[in-house]
């Protein structure tokens, strides 16, 4: 695995070259608008954030469609309070619904509805012909493997595993 070079001194700035200031201010436009573009095509024909679209994608790809709050915080990279307000409104809609764990009283899971599958099953052609759009056809498949080594090693380089790690959903 590579890694960037740090600076001796933890209090002296190892600042970024003009190349990585580049690179990394074309990464935050990218991400920036592209979250914005899933987002507006989701809610004007989904009537949904992109967030909450995920959620729904994971349930639907879990075993009997239902996952422990929990592991489905974990799976989203979010907090438990915003995950709580978004299953809060899938339920609203009829497409999630809770169930208590029987084996933790305090555990619940989240599980689709099939109302929230017939859903998931009318909106994914658009979702994935913007998402094709937006980054796939844009890109040559050596370019479309590179770009999700990259971010599988970013993402593992922010993931700790020790106990006590601020992650998002353990707040």
């Amino acid at each position: 695995m590579n890694t960037a070079p740090t600076s001796a001194d933890p209090g002296e700035p190892h600042w970024l070259t003009d190349e990585e200031q580049r690179v990394w201010r074309a990464y935050i436009d990218a991400t920036t608008l592209l979250e914005d573009h899933l987002d507006r095509q989701l809610q004007r024909d989904a009537g949904m954030p992109h967030v909450y679209y995920g959620l729904l994608v994971k349930l639907a790809d879990a075993p009997e469609r239902r996952l422990r709050m929990t592991e489905l915080a974990m799976s989203a990279k979010i907090t438990r309070s915003r995950l709580s307000h978004a299953v809060a409104r899938l339920e609203k809609s009829g497409w999630v619904r809770r169930e208590d764990c029987p084996s933790d009283k305090r555990g619940q899971f989240a599980v689709l509805t099939d109302e929230g599958l017939e859903m998931l099953a009318r909106h994914a052609p658009g979702h994935v012909h913007a998402v094709r759009q937006a980054v796939f056809d844009r890109l040559t498949p050596e370019q479309q493997k590179s770009l999700g080594e990259i971010m599988r090693i970013v993402a593992e380089g922010l993931q700790p595993s020790e106990a006590g790690a601020d992650l998002p959903w353990l707040r």
